[in-house]
């Protein structure tokens, strides 16, 4: 065996003991990597953000290294989902709004996974990945219960450019707990803007200090002293999930009743764990154009009415080497049109046509059902959540949006104007791509015939295409 003081700083262990044999499955979604308890039921979960080296990179990516691994593990084994954000940090500071995107769509994993709750989320960012959160603590999304912070990067170097100041917005009035996990040994040009960020929270911040860590306490320090900040954070985390966290401990000979006392504190606040919020739709956008197969009324049926709307609409399956060209969709409200696709084409009659629709459902069809259920709720979060961060939405001018960020951009002033409706004719496959037939409510020519095709790659929408 390799002695731990001869492997790489990331290689070595988590300083909690997590129990080999316990009942915690793993699974790789997307870009996520996700830690199930056993049992099937919605639970609160943890999305763990690394912090990342700069642009030579490891040569083991940091959503596999052992203390990431340990803390979702950890999570797991207390009966909620653990997950851990791979995102573009790891190649250089540069990559600051790309990383940015990758959170967000590994929120929207998340967020859509059958075993979460998608109203009980905590995120937690270590070292650079400190400059993420400052767009967080920022919006503010109803559903996010916490928000982490172990020995945070929070000001960027000089020539990067920042996104949100943690510094800025952690004062804000809407309530969000937030929990820094403070290092007594830390480099000064961390430090600094720690001290500011620990000034302006005042009665927003909860903290936990490490007096005798260093950068990294987690992996290199293994002291009672770590052991017990790092079980003090899990444990605030799980609380204020809505959970019990001594309702699962890790296996005989690692519970952290067994921990002596340390110098690690919690200060400036006494706020109680927090309790059910409200899901109502947050302010802020997230994930690109949809076009919604249901009429909801709240975000808070955002979850129930996904599986519906993906099950309720009609599909016809097509294999993928057919043409499309001997389909046709039937509705006598809606004009005949001929739309050019790939080389084939698709044709609305004006007069109803009879055809077998299969109930087919496929991953890719749900997925597009949820983003119906969340543009029908008005949900911007959760409907820009669905979407690749680099996905593009081509419209039938031929102009084109790159990036969930341009999305945001477009989506947000027809979101907030209350102005989300589309009517789902019929739908079928073809390929990698799910198409519809809709009637558009929420533009100045409303009611619009279009056809709208999605691709779907990795559980997220890559492509769109709006046809009319």
């Amino acid at each position: 065996m390799v002695p731990m003081t001869d492997l790489p700083p990331e290689l070595r262990p988590f300083v909690l003991p997590v129990a080999e044999q316990a009942e915690v499955r793993t699974e790789r979604v997307g870009e996520v990597d996700l830690y199930r308890p056993a049992g099937s039921a919605r639970r609160g979960a943890i999305l763990f953000v690394p912090g990342d080296p700069g642009p030579a990179g490891p040569g083991v990516p940091p959503h596999e290294w052992p203390v990431y691994q340990g803390y979702a593990t950890a999570v797991a084994e207390r009966g909620l989902v653990g997950a851990v954000a791979a995102h573009e940090l790891v190649h250089g500071l540069d990559r600051l709004a790309a990383a940015s995107d990758d959170v967000e769509g590994a929120v929207g994993v998340l967020r859509s996974d059958p075993q979460v709750d998608p109203n009980r989320i905590a995120l937690w960012f270590f070292s650079g990945a400190g400059l993420l959160a400052g767009e967080w603590l920022d919006s503010r999304p109803e559903w996010l219960r916490c928000v982490l912070l172990s020995y945070p990067l929070l000001a960027a170097p000089p020539g990067v450019g920042e996104l949100v100041s943690a510094a800025e917005v952690i004062g804000k009035p809407k309530d969000l707990p937030v929990l820094l996990t403070r290092v007594g040994r830390e480099r000064e040009e961390l430090a600094r803007p720690v001290a500011e960020f620990v000034s302006a929270g005042g009665t927003a911040l909860d903290i936990i200090d490490v007096p005798k860590g260093q950068h990294g306490f987690d992996m290199l320090d293994h002291t009672d002293e770590s052991r017990a900040a790092v079980t003090k954070a899990l444990d605030w985390a799980i609380a204020h999930l809505g959970e019990d966290p001594t309702g699962t401990l890790p296996a005989a000979g690692t519970s952290t009743s067994t921990l002596p006392p340390t110098t690690s504190t919690t200060s400036t606040t006494s706020r109680p764990a927090t309790t059910a919020r409200p899901a109502t739709a947050p302010a802020r956008p997230a994930t690109t154009s949809r076009t919604t197969a249901a009429t909801t009324t709240a975000a808070t049926t955002t979850a129930a009415t996904a599986s519906a709307a993906a099950a309720s609409v009609p599909t016809t399956s097509v294999p993928a080497a057919a043409s499309p060209a001997g389909f046709s969709f039937s509705d006598a409200a809606v004009p005949p049109a001929t739309l050019a696709f790939d080389g084939a084409t698709l044709t609305t009659p004006a007069v109803p046509v009879e055809l077998p629709v299969p109930a087919t459902d496929t991953p890719a069809t749900r997925v597009v059902g949820r983003e119906r259920a969340a543009y029908a709720a008005h949900d911007l979060e959760a409907f820009l959540a669905l979407y690749s961060p680099t996905a593009q939405l081509q419209f039938a001018d031929g102009s084109l949006l790159k990036g969930r960020r341009s999305l945001r951009e477009y989506y947000r002033p027809r979101f907030e104007a209350g102005r989300c409706k589309t009517e789902l004719l019929q739908r079928l496959t073809v390929g990698d791509w799910v198409v519809d037939q809709v009637v558009l409510h929420d533009t100045d020519q409303s009611p619009a015939p279009a056809i709208t095709l999605y691709r779907v790659a990795d559980g997220l929408i890559a492509e769109v295409r709006i046809l009319a």
